[in-house]
């Protein structure tokens, strides 16, 4: 049995988008890992890489990735992905 593809979003303090979608997150359950790219230079480089831009929030579940994000956003894109809590 393989285990489900971790979660992570790269946020920046201070940024209502990135205050929203951890809320969000945490309202339903999801087991994710939240990283401060203004704290860990070397995880803003590894959003950089991966998205191409350095916009946040930057979300990342396995190999797929949504930058630049709203909730509705997010919530199309756990639909599509069938990702769950």
């Amino acid at each position: 049995m393989s285990a489900e593809p971790e979660l992570k979003v790269y946020v920046k303090p201070g940024c209502p988008w990135c205050v929203e979608a951890v809320a969000y997150l945490k309202k339903d359950g999801f087991a994710f890992t939240e990283i401060d790219v203004i704290a860990d230079s070397a995880a803003y480089e590894e959003m950089r890489r991966i998205s191409g831009q350095s916009c946040a929030p930057t979300l990342t579940c396995g190999e797929l990735m949504l930058a630049d994000f709203g909730v509705e956003e997010m919530q199309a894109f756990f639909n599509k992905h069938n990702i769950a809590p």
